[in-house]
């Protein structure tokens, strides 16, 4: 007699999530989500139930190549079996391969380059590296940042939710006012405003410092913020205010490095060429890799002052391999090109369901990093957060998951980040699942 096949539970996806909970801390406010994921490939994300979604999020935007490129699985395999790990003091041909690929894609003098696992280690040495090589220790950031849970990018992180209740942060760290030219935060307009919140910014920084002014760290387009990208120039003018200072001008590339802006880097736009870039998610394309960069004058100040960064995990050869994998991908399979074309599809698409539906008061953003801003009306711009919450949950119900940033009362903004390797019959089917879930709320 045959064996009766066993039937796989129909709330599989709810009993592996009440096994997280009894078991997994809540480390980012809230609950775990459903679905329960249990493979990937390319823009789709499959749970252990068999349901399929497009992902437009690229997991937390370090899957821009697609979820289990081949290149990045022919990498780990073949590094799995020469060498995964070394003595953090040593280097491997990787490495080096790596340093020789990413420095090639950096516009000079960023010339120096070593390898982490995330984007806060990176912006936490990209921080230190600033200090040393300055011999001083005040920092600079903008309002609504974020650029790490280490206490020193967590210092520099400007978001009240993620700083209330530990206590005080790390000394001589400023805020200036974010360029947020949708809810600016002077009420003025560009260009009439005359690149205002950085200016005013920085004036009040002067009324602060001690006289130890190290670096200004900034992000080309804010993602905790609610996808708020600068006016153009803004950068430069940034730039601009830290060598009148004798600062170090830091970015961070978490999420607008390597090709997905449609540019092979968010400052390109500016031309503003950072003193250090620290460079994480679009590195790995999935796996654990950061990186930061600098030119050889600022790492020979800050070797000869005693920078010191270690850890178990520094240039590593088996995510330096896939490094190497993502980058040679961005290159031949011309995806910064991709990025270009195709987010500027994607927008228009966007910007036709705004056409269509009040409740889209702004879309945003370059390449494949956009910014949807849901509002209750678009004159007092105030979120539409219930609706928000509503029309992404109808989205992942008929198979779209879209990442939301919020903050209560201020914004409600879906960033939208898909794969730099999506179709355009992917993103035709998202723009159709999105109206389907606006509708379904707006009754329009």
């Amino acid at each position: 007699m045959a064996t009766k096949p066993v039937e796989r539970e129909a709330t599989t996806s709810e009993s592996f999530l009440d096994r997280a909970r009894k078991l997994l801390m809540r480390t980012s406010g809230g609950e775990f989500l459903l679905p329960v994921i249990e493979r990937a490939k390319g823009a789709t994300i499959t749970d252990v139930d068999g349901k399929e979604y497009l992902d437009f999020a690229s997991g937390q935007m370090c899957a821009t190549l697609g979820h289990s490129h081949p290149r990045i699985v022919d990498a780990i395999k073949r590094s799995v079996a020469r060498v995964m790990h070394v003595y953090s003091g040593m280097v491997s041909p990787e490495v080096v391969g790596l340093a020789e690929r990413l420095v090639d894609v950096l516009p000079a003098p960023l010339r120096k380059v070593f390898f982490l696992s995330t984007g806060g280690e990176s912006t936490e040495a990209a921080i230190k590296i600033a200090k040393k090589a300055t011999g001083k220790y005040e920092v600079v950031s903008l309002a609504d940042s974020f650029h790490g849970s280490t206490w020193g990018a967590a210092s520099s992180t400007f978001i009240q939710s993620r700083r209330a209740g530990y206590g005080p942060t790390v000394p001589g760290t400023y805020v200036i006012p974010a360029p947020n030219c949708y809810r600016c935060p002077l009420d003025l307009a560009f260009p009439s405003c005359d690149y205002a919140c950085a200016r005013i910014g920085f004036d009040l920084v002067d009324t602060q410092t001690t006289g130890s002014l190290a670096a200004l760290i900034a992000e080309p387009i804010q993602g905790a913020a609610g996808m708020v990208e600068p006016p153009p120039g803004y950068l430069g003018v940034l730039q601009r205010l830290c060598r009148e200072r004798d600062m170090l001008f830091v970015l961070d590339e978490a999420q607008t490095g390597l090709g997905r802006v449609g540019q092979m880097w968010g400052f390109e736009a500016d031309g503003a060429v950072p003193d250090i870039v620290a460079v994480s998610k679009t590195l790995g394309g999935g796996i654990p890799l950061a990186a930061v960069a600098t030119s050889p004058a600022i790492e020979e100040q800050a070797y000869r002052n005693g920078f010191w960064f270690y850890t178990s995990h520094l240039n590593e050869p088996l995510p330096s391999a896939v490094g190497l994998a993502v980058i040679d991908a961005i290159r031949e399979e011309k995806l910064v090109e991709a990025a270009r074309e195709k987010g500027a599809y994607l927008k228009n698409g966007f910007l036709r369901l705004k056409e269509r539906h009040e409740i889209i008061g702004d879309v945003r953003g370059r390449g494949l990093l956009m910014g949807i801003d849901f509002v209750r009306d678009r004159v007092s711009k105030k979120p539409a957060e219930a609706e928000g919450e509503t029309i992404t949950r109808l989205c992942l119900e008929r198979g779209l998951f879209m990442s939301p940033i919020r903050q209560r009362g201020r914004y409600f903004v879906w960033r939208v980040a898909p794969p730099l390797t999506i179709s355009y019959a992917e993103m035709d089917r998202s723009l159709e699942i999105v109206e389907q879930a606006i509708r379904a709320v707006t009754r329009l």
